[in-house]
């Protein structure tokens, strides 16, 4: 794409936890042949701070200041950029204007968000503006939802390849996965039940799994939560996934999006496999009890406040970068078509899936979008990453940031 502006890529947020591992990984890690792009945060001092941390191959980067909450300095950010990637959360206290912004001056965006309820929110207020000025907005460019929605479009294409027919059903189970969380992370996921204990219209949204799709749609098929169960598809014991709730919603919209959907009855779950026999059996009946009685914790404000004071991680902490090293993750996925073919493919990362993965995806999304998506084959709205990438967007993320995606032995969940 033409070079109309002063950077293809502002990164916003450049001084949180995955805005430091994301502009390292430009820096140090990756090298995109004349990327013009900015770190950008509220603090120049951090930025400074940043830029000595990160080393020489920092010092030509330039640093922009603005607020989250500040609109004349987003419309600024917005006149200079391309696109801005955003890891500025929770999204819902402080993402807002920047989406408004960008979708009013046509300037293409991308985030991490995980937060459903406020991508409902943007898309009901700024979906129209997106569309008319061209912005591409795309949200959960992390391991929520990439991996999930990603494998799932991987998935529907191979099928479709093979046996001349989409699936119905597509189960995924996470087979490994090793990482930490950030305080940054927790402090959305909180914000989500404070959101939703003051707003009983919250609540049944969040019950909703189709609240991502667009209104009027006529998709009826009942979505489900898996519990603690054994899983005679993969042979183990099966648990609630955590991320299950944005993924699914995300996946869902994919879905609807798609021309022709994937199917009009289309089913789809994730879990967390927990192994074989007793001791799979009491591994899974304890992460469904401990989701359970931490959501309902979770719920009640004075539990909620001493778990943040006392217990959880605060914005800014998170895995270290020996940590982030040391994660992975290995999704599995099963596709049942209509007519009863079934297709497994496999999706892996070589990092802790929330950080290390995160600021990979993420970023690799921002330059994908950026210059290998021409306006003329996915133009301005909101979309999802199933829809708004083409296949190179997946080329980059084997060549460059640890991932794999690969068909499997229908025969073969191990």
């Amino acid at each position: 794409m033409s070079a109309t502006k002063d950077f293809e890529i502002i990164v916003f947020g450049a001084t949180s936890f995955v805005g430091k591992i994301l502009c390292d990984y430009l820096c140090n890690e990756y090298t995109e042949a004349n990327l013009r792009w900015a770190m950008a945060a509220r603090s120049q001092s951090k930025l400074d701070s940043l830029k000595a941390e990160l080393g020489t191959n920092a010092q030509a980067i330039p640093t922009l200041v603005a607020d989250s909450d500040d609109e004349a300095a987003l419309s600024a950010l917005c006149e200079r950029a391309e696109l801005i990637i955003s890891t500025v959360g929770p999204y819902a206290l402080y993402g807002e204007k920047l989406v408004a912004a960008c979708a009013r001056s046509g300037v293409d965006y991308c985030d991490l968000t995980g937060e459903p309820q406020w991508i409902r929110r943007m898309i009901e207020r700024y979906e129209e503006a997106a569309c008319e000025s061209g912005a591409r907005i795309v949200n959960s460019c992390g391991f929520d939802s990439i991996p999930s929605d990603l494998g799932v479009k991987f998935l529907q294409e191979r099928a479709q390849e093979q046996f001349g027919e989409r699936c119905s059903t597509v189960k995924m189970r996470v087979q490994k996965m090793k990482g930490g969380a950030s305080g940054g992370t927790v402090a959305s996921g909180l914000n989500v039940y404070r959101e939703a204990a003051k707003d009983p219209a919250l609540r049944a949204e969040l019950r909703d799994w189709y609240s991502l799709c667009p209104p009027g749609h006529e998709f009826k098929a009942k979505q489900r939560s898996v519990g603690a169960e054994f899983d005679e598809d993969f042979d183990a014991w099966a648990a609630p996934f955590i991320m299950a709730s944005i993924n699914t919603r995300i996946v869902l919209r994919s879905n609807a999006l798609w021309p022709g959907h994937y199917a009009q009855d289309f089913r789809y779950d994730e879990a967390m496999l927990t192994g074989a026999g007793s001791k799979g059996a009491k591994a899974a009946k304890r992460v469904a009890g401990a989701m359970k009685w931490g959501m309902l914790a979770m719920a009640i404000s004075p539990l909620r406040a001493l778990a943040q004071k006392f217990f959880l991680p605060k914005p800014g902490e998170g895995p270290s970068p020996e940590q982030q090293l040391a994660g992975c993750f290995d999704l599995r996925f099963l596709g049942t078509t209509p007519s009863g073919k079934r297709l497994r493919v496999r999706v892996t990362g070589d990092r802790d899936p929330g950080y290390g993965a995160t600021a990979k995806m993420l970023a690799q999304a921002g330059i994908s979008l950026r210059r290998d998506v021409d306006a003329s084959e996915r133009g301005g709205g909101f979309w999802t990453s199933a829809l708004a990438f083409n296949d190179r967007y997946i080329a980059r993320l084997q060549d460059h940031a640890g991932m794999t995606f690969e068909v499997l032995p229908a025969d073969n969940s191990d």
